[in-house]
């Protein structure tokens, strides 16, 4: 079964691991994992590409090559490295040993041209050559050059809007896949809800306030989505259960939020009505949580500066 490589952002490595993990498993439920730090190795049926355009804090990923040999020798299962006709070499260190990274760069493309047609160019070459050194095992790899998917555009923003890489990485800690609905019930302009139909989820959003519901509209509208938004208080969620299959939302916070209600009991009523057997995943302050029976659920803590650390809670 092929071998994917992932090395991910440091920058919140738990939650970025985790995503992964995630991924994997929606889509194959038999995948085996190994973690090395920040290096994710995972054996699965999916290809790497799949997952890697699906996770949010992914630096560089690909195919493992386990043996030097098996990268020229093997020719049923390297054939895209056969057939390329560029090449570059890359080594990832994260080993606690240091090299001199250029010269072996240098000696892997001269290696690699001996035994290949193809050329060395530095700038979007066809496939990219991986030797991955980590203290308990090193690796060797490739990919192939991919386009990047164009962003979600937004034609109006809020200061507290959701940020877009917690939006996705929430969605896929939920592990919602494509064609599944999701609701926000808290939607503001719509970041859940374009993370979502990005990925080929669509989106129902709600939200008590007309001009978020407005804004929303405009951005789903500016990107041709379909996402459902209804101007609505939260328990609207309860009325509309069998439409959609997850939750993901950040609580609303702070002078400009608009709340109706005290933050801290928003939380607890929020978790008291979510329909049984619903994924979910919340975002809120931390200090909302404290006091609330939390066991059973997994939580996260994004330290945003010394005022503000946000919670994301997720079942």
């Amino acid at each position: 079964m092929p071998e994917s490589f992932f090395v991910l952002s440091k920058e919140q490595l738990e939650l970025a691991t985790d995503e992964i993990v995630a991924i994997a498993k929606m889509y194959d439920r038999f995948s085996k994992i190994k973690i090395i730090s920040n290096l994710i190795i995972i054996q699965s049926k999916t290809n790497w590409e799949k997952i890697a355009q699906r996770a949010t804090f992914v630096k560089t990923s690909g195919q493992i090559l386990r043996k030097m040999s098996g990268l020229f020798l093997n020719e049923e299962k390297f054939e895209v490295l056969k057939n390329a006709k560029t090449f570059v070499c890359r080594i990832i260190n994260l080993s606690s040993n240091q090299f001199n990274i250029q010269e072996l760069e240098s000696s892997m493309g001269d290696m690699i041209s001996k035994f290949s047609k193809a050329k060395v160019k530095f700038d979007n070459p066809d496939i990219i050559v991986y030797l991955i050194f980590t203290d308990k095992e090193n690796f060797f790899g490739f990919s192939k050059k991919s386009k990047d998917k164009d962003r979600p555009k937004k034609v109006k923003n809020h200061p507290n809007e959701l940020d877009w890489k917690l939006a996705r990485v929430m969605l896929n800690l939920i592990g919602l896949k494509e064609g599944q609905t999701v609701c926000d019930p808290f939607c503001g302009t719509g970041t859940t809800l374009l993370e979502a139909e990005l990925m080929k989820i669509k989106g129902i959003g709600i939200d008590f306030n007309k001009e978020m519901c407005e804004i929303s509209k405009g951005n789903i509208k500016a990107n041709n989505y379909k996402s459902k938004i209804i101007q609505d208080d939260f328990h609207k969620l309860t009325e509309i259960a069998n439409e959609f299959q997850g939750i993901v939302t950040d609580l609303p916070y702070g002078r400009n939020s608009k709340t109706t209600k005290d933050p801290k009991n928003l939380l607890k009523e929020l978790l008291s009505i979510i329909p049984k057997k619903k994924r979910f995943a919340i975002m809120f302050k931390k200090e909302l949580g404290e006091g609330l029976k939390l066991d059973g659920f997994k939580k996260y803590e994004i330290y945003r500066h010394k005022s503000l650390t946000r919670t994301v809670l997720i079942k």
